[in-house]
């Protein structure tokens, strides 16, 4: 192919993928992913996306808490996700972030956590994986507080912010990462931001199993279907599917370390 793709965020380990996952990751492959990175949510979770980093050469893993799960995370679930994170097919921190359309955590749980995940992800020089849901102003006020310690290491998941909340973020070396809502059809002004980002900054996923992409939307998601939101980017930037898709998959060996960590495995 003259094109690569790389899913960099996907849930491999949930209960949709258990019956039929070797036949997923068989469908991406054919359809030019050449990299899926698995997001732990939970300590079990990060634990479950490890085993299946050790298990498939294509994926990789990311550990740790996200938001809506942080009030019920026991007190040495933050030490295992420490533990998880030197594990050389963990290529980075999160998710994290702040969530307030889910009451599930109170926001100074999530912010305490949020924190956590941003230090250690500068203590163990792996990026940070950012969940933001109608949260864009207190998950900003963090970011520019962790900005005053360098430049930031990380990526902006399933972008739904404005271009100026894109831009500040790519200023402060952020990626900004866009999931299938933005090839949803009514989704002309999500477009237009990610039309805004630049290609050096940008990242595909598909947040599988959940947010199918237009035109499988409603069904369930999978790595495969990363390939509908690199051709809808594409027409955002007036570019070609295979430069858009080779730009984002250059883009995410280059903040995970991708190339370094296939090499050793």
């Amino acid at each position: 192919m003259s094109f690569s793709l790389i899913d960099t965020h996907c849930h491999l380990d949930a209960e949709a993928f258990q019956q039929d996952l070797t036949e997923v990751l068989q469908r991406a492959a054919d359809s030019g992913v050449e990299r899926m990175i698995t997001i732990g949510i939970t300590r079990e979770t990060s634990e479950a996306a490890v085993v299946l980093a050790n298990r498939h050469k294509s994926v990789f893993a990311v550990v740790g808490i996200q938001p809506n799960y942080a009030q019920e995370a026991a007190p040495d679930d933050w030490d295992r996700i420490v533990d998880l994170a030197s594990h050389p097919n963990v290529v980075g921190i999160g998710e994290t972030g702040l969530d307030k359309y889910w009451d599930f955590a109170p926001l100074e749980i999530q912010r305490d956590y949020f924190a956590r995940h941003l230090e250690y992800s500068r203590i163990c020089g792996k990026p940070f994986i950012v969940h933001c849901r109608e949260a864009e102003a207190d998950v900003l006020e963090m970011l520019r507080a962790e900005y005053a310690n360098g430049p930031l290491n990380g990526v902006m998941h399933s972008f739904c912010g404005d271009s100026a909340m894109a831009a500040e973020c790519v200023a402060m070396g952020m990626y900004i990462s866009f999931a299938g809502m933005v090839t949803f059809r009514k989704n002309d002004e999500l477009r237009a931001v990610a039309g805004t980002v630049p290609l050096d900054r940008l990242l595909i996923e598909t947040d599988s199993p959940y947010l199918a992409p237009h035109p499988n939307r409603g069904k369930r998601n999978e790595p495969a279907w990363v390939r509908h939101t690199a051709e809808c980017l594409a027409e955002a930037h007036s570019v070609s599917f295979e430069e858009l898709a080779n730009i984002t998959a250059a883009n995410a060996k280059r903040l995970f370390r991708l190339s370094t960590c296939s090499a050793s495995r």
